[in-house]
């Protein structure tokens, strides 16, 4: 990888508000790609807000690939790589819980949630894949909110190239400084067992669907240190810088760089 500055956003999404929320987002990116930011994470569902009744109703199939078109035109114009959260409807069926990844050069790709919280469950589907994504000489994995809570999650997307784990949230309850002490119970190993960068953030304010949002915003180096942090009950956006010599100079340690040292062999029990 290459030195990236990461932009990553605490934001208020309404339910159902979508063009605001785009709106919103591509105030960010613009302020963003002004002070030269490489990349942008928005929260999980940043774009169709959080929500849990119904998410099928939101928009249509139409409406559903028009938002990522614009994401993609946005990332296109800034000449920035944006990160974006949706609700993915499909032709029939329950809906994903999405997020889009739109560069430079046009869509990278959909990363669709594997492994939904019990609420969610009832209303989403699960996505089936666990993919990294190219940009550039950079290579990095996605993971949303509850996903970060499997540790085997952050281990896969790292064994298949992964320098940065973005993991974007809409996670409820709690106030700020709660939620940020919950993340730093797992985050940092996160960052520090695989030697990656940790980017998080989360949705911030309360929505008429009753959920309340803590901010929380969340840089990690690989060895799990703190680069950046920000927790409030405000929008904002924190950005940090990544150096290519961090990532380098943890896997070329071998003490401080365990993923070459598995032995795979003696892991089974964990899938069977």
């Amino acid at each position: 990888m290459h030195d990236l500055v990461v932009a990553a956003v605490c934001m208020h999404s309404e339910p159902g508000a979508v063009e605001k929320n785009l709106d919103r987002m591509e105030s960010f990116v613009r302020e963003a790609s002004d002070k030269e930011a490489h990349a942008v994470l928005f929260p999980e569902l940043s774009i169709s807000g959080y929500v849990l009744k119904n998410p099928e109703k939101i928009y249509d199939l139409s409406g559903s690939r028009s938002i990522v078109e614009r994401v993609v035109r946005m990332a296109h114009d800034a000449k920035v790589l944006i990160m974006a959260g949706m609700v993915e409807i499909l032709q029939e069926g329950r809906p994903y819980i999405t997020q889009v990844v739109g560069g430079p050069r046009g869509l990278l790709g959909l990363y669709r949630k594997t492994h939904l919280s019990p609420p969610e469950k009832e209303n989403y589907r699960e996505g089936d894949g666990l993919d990294v994504f190219h940009e550039g000489d950079l290579t990095f994995g996605l993971e949303l909110c509850y996903e970060s809570h499997f540790p085997e999650i952050s281990t896969a997307l790292s064994l298949k190239g992964a320098e940065i784990l973005f993991i974007p949230h809409a996670s409820p309850r709690g106030d700020p400084d709660g939620k940020m002490k919950s993340w730093l119970r797992h985050l940092p190993a996160r960052a520090f067992d695989n030697g990656v960068f940790v980017v998080a953030c989360n949705q911030v304010g309360k929505t008429k669907e009753g959920f309340s949002f803590p901010g929380t915003i969340l840089a990690l180096d690989p060895q799990g240190q703190i680069l950046e942090s920000y927790s409030g009950n405000e929008e904002t956006m924190v950005f940090v810088e990544l150096k290519a010599k961090v990532l380098q100079e943890t896997r070329g340690h071998r003490m401080k760089y365990f993923i070459p040292h598995r032995r795979s062999e003696l892991y089974k029990d964990i899938v069977s």
